[in-house]
């Protein structure tokens, strides 16, 4: 009887044991949910406090969200201070009696439980040694023995019992207090922080509370009101740009922009990775000031890809892609091959670098200057009545003849006019209508002798620097003079005089207007070479003679006035085998800020060869006049 109602108590323990070990666990989550929102609000506090600290980029200097904040940290500095209080009473009341109900009774039992179940062990094993003592054979020793230790045993299994029993029926009562205590506990404590709060939250922080909430109102519509009109500008802009989701857009819709002194887009960039081999890297390009930048993609800032301050730049042909064009630098040395997206792209670049090489960028008004400039080389294949009506300042004598037709002078345009074409028709110099040559083709000289072979031949491989590399003499071998120069060919037009410098001024301006109008920014490189004995242009990469100027043809060389990259000569030809009947072609080449350098070294070789020519002749004569003498003899 005793044993099974020993066994009900063991069982009701044990249950109570379970119960509140959740519920220790329970309580201890609102104790450290507790500790974890006081750090929270003094973290939250500390953090409105440092506000005004911050630096934000796009923030300013905002005086009042600063002084909102601190006040909002002053109330939330205080609710800290509320929950500390709160945390050290849920300590104290809540936490300090289930923690002591779980670790020394629900503990005191368990020990007592295994105390007497060791006595009673102990009891079993006593009885049944004194069970086991002989009848027949008795020793007093042993039986004494077995008897104390029967003694003992009961003894102590009776006293653990007694204690046992007693923390069981004592532990009916300590499982109420245990329950009520923590929740008396938790609940006083809940009731202080209320008080706390309310005591804090008077009417002026109510007051400055809505105010918050009015002004955060207020935000919230100047925001719905924004979102809505980005969204309608989103959409139009979706609308608007439609048509620029095509790579390659309609030029009649999209007109190309000529007067741009600034641009940026994305370009694909040639880059060598061997002899014949080679990449394509796409990059953000950008114009900026005179200089050519790139910007990879990850790369915080852009870098210099090149100075195109009196660079040139044409289109060409590359690896069968579209809308290559290459760029070419002041000195020649260095040059990049770049691929556009569109073709208006690609004639917009080639324009904006072309207005930059000439240092538009630098007037006061970039495109109005640009756009000047692009009219005027329009209006400069414009006919017009006269050159005096374009220039009435310039107007000749009253009873001077004037000339029926004459060609407009564009005061904006790329060349500089000569005062002494004031009494000069345009027409005096260049024919109208003349056709432009924007190739180069091999001109026929026969009005000296034995340079007609010399001057038409080509596709042969030649030295510039005069070197034989065989046993053939070349021609050039004994000159003194050797000059090369990169040049790079505008174009050429027949003229009809070769005696005054404003006829190259003037294929100057004509040549590059067509370009300008025609769209060709194409132009052929070339090595010019020059000697005593003439200028030959040379295939900078596999050294071929292109085409060779005899040096007694050329009657007449300038450099442009403004742009000294520009020169130009005059060639004297024989149109057909009377040497009566002579003609004379202009070519116009762009140099690398060479163009009085070529012009001197052409003047130094015409000088050589007239000195040699004059010894020549001296030589011979006093030949003649000795074999005379030895006739006479």
């Amino acid at each position: 009887m005793t044993r099974s109602l020993l066994g009900v108590f063991e069982e009701d323990a044990t249950a109570i044991s379970n119960y509140m070990n959740q519920l220790y666990q329970a309580m201890h989550r609102i104790y450290d949910a507790q500790n974890e929102l006081s750090a929270a609000t003094h973290l939250t506090s500390k953090l409105l406090k440092e506000y005004e600290k911050q630096r934000f980029p796009l923030g300013g200097d905002d005086e009042v969200m600063s002084s909102t904040l601190q006040q909002f940290s002053k109330v939330i500095d205080e609710l800290s201070s509320c929950h500390a209080v709160l945390s050290t009473q849920l300590a104290d009341a809540m936490m300090f009696p289930i923690t002591q109900f779980k670790e020394r009774d629900l503990k005191e039992i368990l020990t007592l439980k295994e105390v007497f179940q060791i006595a009673s062990n102990d009891h079993d094993a006593a009885i049944n040694r004194y069970s086991r003592l002989s009848k027949k054979r008795e020793n007093d020793k042993v039986k004494y023995e077995v008897t104390e230790d029967v003694y003992t045993s009961r003894k102590k299994q009776h006293q653990t019992m007694m204690h046992y029993f007693c923390a069981l029926n004592t532990l009916q009562y300590k499982k109420k207090i245990a329950l009520l205590e923590p929740l008396l506990g938790y609940m006083q404590a809940q009731i202080s922080f209320f008080k706390m709060g309310s005591e804090n939250l008077n009417e002026q922080l109510e007051e400055f509370l809505a105010n918050i909430g009015t002004s955060v109102q207020n935000v919230r519509r100047e925001m719905d009101s924004d979102i809505e009109t980005m969204q309608q500008t989103i959409e139009d802009l979706e609308v608007a740009s439609d048509p620029l989701y095509v790579p390659d857009p309609d030029p009649t819709k999209f007109p190309v922009n000529r007067n741009l002194t600034r641009k940026a887009g994305y370009l694909n960039a040639r880059n060598k990775t061997g002899l014949v081999s080679s990449t394509w890297d796409r990059q953000f390009y950008f114009t900026q000031g005179g200089n050519l930048m790139s910007q990879a993609r990850g790369d915080v800032a852009g870098g210099l890809a090149m100075d195109i301050d009196n660079c040139s730049v044409m289109a060409v042909d590359c690896e069968d892609r579209r809308y290559c064009f290459q760029i070419t630098s002041f000195d020649g040395k260095k040059s990049s091959i770049l691929q556009a997206e569109s073709k208006k792209d690609h004639e917009e670049w080639i324009c904006t670098i072309n207005n930059i090489s000439k240092q538009i960028y630098l007037s006061e008004n970039p495109e109005e200057t640009a756009a000047r400039v692009n009219q005027s080389a329009l209006e400069a294949v414009t006919p017009s009545p006269s050159f005096q009506q374009r220039h009435e300042s310039l107007r000749p004598a009253a009873g001077q003849s004037r000339p029926p037709t004459a060609r407009t002078s564009s005061s904006g345009s790329l060349g500089s006019e000569s005062t002494n074409l004031a009494a000069l028709s345009l027409d005096s110099l260049v024919a109208p209508d003349t056709p432009i040559q924007f190739d180069i083709i091999s001109p026929v000289c026969e009005d000296q002798p034995g340079q007609a072979k010399a001057f038409g031949q080509g596709g042969r491989r030649t030295n510039p620097f005069g070197e034989s590399g065989g046993s053939t003499k070349s021609e050039t071998e004994d000159s003194i003079l050797h000059q090369l120069f990169i040049v790079r060919f505008l174009g050429s037009m027949e003229v009809k005089s070769d005696d005054h410098p404003d006829v190259v001024y003037e294929t100057m301006r004509q040549i590059l207007a067509a370009r300008a109008i025609h769209n060709i920014f194409r132009m052929t490189e070339s090595h010019l070479l020059v000697t005593c004995d003439c200028l030959k242009l040379i295939d900078p990469q596999t050294q071929v003679t292109r085409l060779t100027f005899p040096l007694p043809c050329v009657v007449l060389y300038a450099t442009h006035q403004e742009n000294k990259r520009l020169f130009g000569f005059v060639l004297r030809t024989s149109s057909g085998r009377s040497e009566s009947n002579l003609s004379s072609v202009c070519y116009i080449f762009e140099s690398n800020n060479e163009g009085e350098k070529i012009c001197d070294s052409v003047g130094l070789a015409k000088q050589i060869a007239l000195h040699a020519e004059l010894d020549r002749r001296a030589s011979e004569k006093q030949k003649e006049i000795e074999r005379v003498k030895e006739k006479q003899q």
